[in-house]
């Protein structure tokens, strides 16, 4: 039987790709970056692909896919842009136009109705306030967080959304690297049912040892095999920066330097907290690549190659990121690094769209036992559920008209 999804926030086709591999037909691509766009259209020249998710309405969503007013469809899917709710960042949620774009999503799942949806993003979703207060303007006599600016504000007014729509959602916190990608990468992932049955978490295909009876992640060194090294292009280190590399060995970062060399190559930020593992570092070769992010070379993200005294190159990207080789990419360089690095790994939207088929399917996947999904704990719908951020919520929640949040996501 053959599937039908359409795909939102479709960026460099990562997760698109994985869905095709399991075997489901995406019939539509909205995207609004232009470099995205161009890179979509010079892939699958012939995919119906819409811009701004703002400018349209289900039916046109619909009418463009070439769907009847009354037709079915099996999955709607995307990765609503992350920064909004990044631990790294301001963290405005909603507040932040990238927000707003999140709830044009789910208003558009809500009309198109699909049997099943699923939302992709950053851990920061878990504990994003529906509304941000700049920490300058906390305690020290300042009045009490509100409920819309509560921790986990954000995510708990869209379920509540996505429930009261008819969907019964779960959600994780995966690692990619037990999925087969060869990239420790964390992203919650939410998968929606129209039906009154829970999705289950997605099985582990990998583990990183072996008492899980799986095959052992993947590694760098199983990643970049083969890869034609004589035509890679990459960005470059300030030979400042390179002074450091120069003394580091595969697998090592700042710390590994002497100490004196480490207050001197960290300045200001050698004082600040924080374990500031992303300054300095050389992959190693035997493990998982740490995750990729839109610039390799920034200060605080630097990702060297394991021996050689550079950045990794945009080639190697899409090996980690599991693209094919000859996925086009337009734009600059920077550009293409950007795409990728906010990618979905193929692997991992192929194990989404397996948990999917296998549900629709009846058919059941076994989970390992006590599975550590990812590094961290109350990060799946139950445990977060029942987390003591998740009761403060609901305690306020209690106590306070729900009209009061509504209207604050309306404005």
């Amino acid at each position: 039987m053959t599937y039908r999804a359409l795909s939102f926030f479709s960026g460099a086709m990562g997760l698109d790709l994985g869905f095709e591999k399991a075997g489901i037909d995406v019939l539509l691509a909205c995207e609004f970056d232009k470099y995205c766009r161009q890179t979509i259209v010079a892939n699958r020249p012939k995919l119906p692909l819409l811009g701004d998710i703002l400018n349209y309405s289900a039916r046109d969503v619909r009418i463009a896919a070439g769907l009847g007013e009354d037709e079915e469809i099996d999955v709607v899917f995307g990765g609503p842009p992350c920064q909004a709710f990044s631990t790294a960042g301001a963290r405005k949620g909603f507040n932040d136009p990238r927000g707003n774009v999140f709830l044009k999503f789910i208003d558009m799942i809500l009309e198109l109705q699909p049997r099943y949806a699923v939302i992709e993003n950053v851990r920061g979703l878990l504990s994003a306030p529906l509304n941000h207060r700049p920490h300058t303007e906390r305690g020290n006599g300042q009045a009490d967080l509100d409920i819309d600016e509560l921790s986990g504000g954000a995510l708990n007014y869209i379920l509540n959304l996505l429930r009261r729509g008819g969907y019964e959602v779960s959600f994780n916190l995966y690692n990619t690297a037990n999925y087969g990608v060869p990239q420790s990468r964390e992203r919650v992932v939410l998968i929606c049912h129209k039906g009154g049955t829970r999705v289950p978490f997605l099985a582990p295909t990998h583990a990183e040892d072996a008492k899980f009876g799986l095959p052992k992640w993947k590694t760098l060194r199983d990643a970049l095999h083969g890869l034609d090294s004589t035509a890679l292009k990459f960005v470059n280190f300030p030979e400042g920066r390179l002074k450091y590399y120069r003394l580091l060995k595969e697998g090592q970062y700042w710390k590994n330097l002497p100490i004196e060399m480490q207050k001197e190559a960290m300045g200001k930020s050698f004082f600040s907290g924080g374990g500031k593992t992303g300054f300095y570092r050389r992959l190693n070769w035997d493990r998982p690549s740490c995750t990729l992010v839109t610039h390799p070379a920034m200060p605080a993200t630097d990702i060297c190659h394991p021996t050689e005294d550079r950045p990794l190159s945009i080639e190697e990207y899409k090996r980690i990121q599991e693209f094919p080789d000859d996925w086009f990419l337009s734009g600059k360089l920077v550009d293409q690094y950007r795409q990728i690095g906010n990618a979905v790994p193929i692997s991992f939207g192929e194990a989404i769209a397996h948990t999917i088929i296998n549900h629709i399917e009846k058919r059941i996947a076994s989970l390992p036992l006590f599975f550590p999904f990812s590094r961290y704990k109350y990060c799946d719908d139950r445990a977060w559920q029942m987390s003591g951020q998740a009761s403060k919520l609901r305690d306020a929640v209690s106590a306070t008209n729900m009209k009061q949040i509504e209207i604050f996501a309306a404005s």
